[in-house]
């Protein structure tokens, strides 16, 4: 059971990990740009609010995750 579980939880890591690295790319292209459209601009706000909770997530994950030596 605890295998079953463990293999979920680093499942879901590697899921939120890829979803934070898409915002953090998407966030860079942004930023590279020297003006922003109102709806970039709108984007920009929620992809770093997306960003931010899929760490938050990814922080919380670790924490129930047993530490191995």
């Amino acid at each position: 059971m605890t295998e079953l579980l463990e293999a979920s939880n680093g499942a879901e890591m590697e899921r939120l990990m890829h979803e934070h690295r898409l915002y953090a790319q998407r966030l860079d292209e942004l930023m590279a740009k020297p003006y922003l459209s109102v709806e970039e601009q709108m984007e920009e706000v929620r992809l770093k609010k997306l960003k931010l909770h899929t760490k938050d997530l990814m922080t919380a994950l670790e924490h129930r995750i047993p530490a191995v030596a």
